[in-house]
């Protein structure tokens, strides 16, 4: 795993062991993720919601954002988002790491983000439940980024933020949410 673009471009990041708990997202599935909001990423606010090694903000830090939160329940992948973030440069510059559950860290959190990616453990349906949630920490104009299976339903709508579109590459799948427009 390594970061693809940006400042860091080539950082070899070190990733966990866990099977079926950890699933990095693949170097083609984070480039399409980061091509379709290149023109939102500089300066942004980024939430990498269930960080696991933090990849996936370390990649939004290397291209350009402001901030990024990591947060994530699991002591080892913090450990190791740490570690990354320590080798990128990025600990105490643009890095927020909170280790605590995602709906703890949502309904305490002040800030507010231009991008949200989600990338929960598949199958448990978590996306559903704390969609919602998220779309009352996201900016408006912002832009919701969830990584499910590809059989994993998930809603049309949630706080005001709609399906903007669907891609799919392989077993996975990518679901961007928009604001509603009136």
């Amino acid at each position: 795993m390594r970061v693809i673009a940006g400042d860091k471009k080539g950082l070899i990041l070190k990733t966990l062991d866990g099977g079926d708990i950890v699933r990095p997202t693949t170097d083609k599935v984070k480039e399409a993720v980061f091509s379709s909001v290149q023109f939102e990423l500089e300066h942004c606010t980024f939430l990498d919601l269930f960080a696991g090694s933090g990849q996936m903000g370390i990649e939004a830090l290397s291209r350009g954002a402001k901030t990024a939160f990591f947060v994530d329940e699991n002591r080892k992948s913090i450990a190791v988002c740490k570690e990354n973030l320590t080798r990128a440069g990025y600990i105490g510059s643009g890095a927020v790491v909170i280790h605590s559950d995602c709906r703890s860290f949502l309904c305490s959190v002040d800030d507010k983000f231009d991008i949200a990616f989600l990338d929960p453990p598949y199958g448990k349906e978590l996306i559903n439940s704390v969609l919602p949630m998220v779309t009352q920490v996201v900016k408006p104009g912002g832009t919701i980024i969830c990584e499910s299976s590809v059989d994993e339903q998930l809603p049309e709508e949630a706080g005001g933020f709609s399906v903007d579109r669907i891609r799919r590459y392989g077993k996975i799948k990518i679901t961007y949410y928009t604001q509603n427009q009136n």
